[in-house]
């Protein structure tokens, strides 16, 4: 997506705050991590992405918001929904794909995506909280059908030799542009969460040997709360709780490398995921989830996101497949 060159206007004011370019800077001048810091909302630029045939859906918008040194960056991500081949849904409820279990689907209709032409198929059942881009050794295999809601979840095939890499960018959708939350428990800001979880028919899972990086944290209300470690972009100790008052709310980006997605990337610097239960993620109520349970948790795939699955929005995840 294109950026709006707005530079100049928010360096003065931002966005839906008017604090003064200084003022900013001075409340921001404690945080000492690697990130850019942005405060206040942002400028939407698609209103929706997507509209639910049955109208069961939350907007699933775009924007885009200026930090204090006068770069642009967009929230929640950038992502390729409107671009990129949609992966094949298991469960997709807006087109009326509901099936009870794997054996209501026509797993052969699903197209194979060619990585390498003398490789193996391998097929890979998706649940994500709430958007996925899934990349082998750098080609897309699909990005997911849903961007925010109702959940969904997907099945995919491609094909490949050994040792192959596989690349997942992950976004928790926010309905509040910029400020990292969504209308849910009784306040119009409350922090969402994520998680992703996907088996594949070659014995591969989603577990704590798989790698996460963190490039969008929101709602920050306290820069204090934020540190690094060891590469790890914690914000382990930042309340998540909802909260009216967004006057004073932060968000912190990293830029995305351009060869993340690439099989030769240097991820060594990177933490290894988190992992989390079924109860952490919510999933008892997810008929995209519960009718493909043996194709997730039954197959040993576990939930995996950075180290904050409430505040961390945009979330990139690796993996290399001996």
């Amino acid at each position: 997506m294109s950026k709006n060159q707005m530079g100049p206007i928010l360096s003065v004011v931002m966005l839906g705050l008017g604090l003064p370019a200084l003022a900013i800077a001075s409340s921001t001048s404690s945080y000492q991590g690697t990130g850019s810091l942005t405060q206040g909302g942002a400028t939407t630029l698609v209103s929706n992405l997507f509209e639910c045939a049955n109208g069961n859906s939350r907007p699933s918008p775009i924007g885009e918001i200026t930090d204090q040194e006068g770069k642009v960056w967009t929230v929640p991500a950038a992502n390729l929904f409107q671009s990129g081949t949609k992966a094949n849904d298991l469960y997709e409820e807006c087109y009326q794909i509901t099936p009870s279990g794997l054996a209501q689907v026509d797993e052969a209709s699903v197209p194979v995506v060619e990585v390498d032409p003398d490789g193996e198929v391998v097929t890979g059942y998706i649940f994500a909280d709430n958007y996925f881009e899934l990349y082998v050794n750098g080609k897309l295999i699909g990005v997911d059908s849903v961007p925010f809601t109702p959940f969904n979840s997907s099945i995919v095939k491609f094909k490949v030799n050994k040792p192959y890499t596989l690349a997942v960018k992950v976004i928790d959708w926010e309905e509040n542009l910029g400020l990292g939350s969504e209308r849910n428990r009784g306040t119009k800001y409350h922090p969402g969460d994520g998680g992703f979880i996907a088996s594949f028919s070659d014995g591969t899972v989603t577990n704590d040997d798989w790698q996460a990086q963190t490039f969008y944290t929101s709602p920050v209300y306290d820069l204090s709360c934020l540190s690094e470690e060891a590469g790890a972009r914690l914000s382990k100790s930042c309340q998540t709780r909802g909260q009216d008052d967004q006057s004073e709310v932060y968000g912190v980006h990293w830029p995305v490398p351009a060869d993340w997605l690439n099989e030769d990337f240097d991820d060594s610097a990177w933490p290894q995921a988190t992992l989390y239960s079924e109860d952490d993620i919510g999933v008892d109520n997810k008929r995209s989830y519960m009718n493909f349970i043996d194709q997730f948790s039954g197959a040993g795939a576990q939930f995996i996101w950075s180290s904050n699955v409430v505040l961390d929005n945009e979330v990139l995840l690796r993996y290399q497949v001996k």
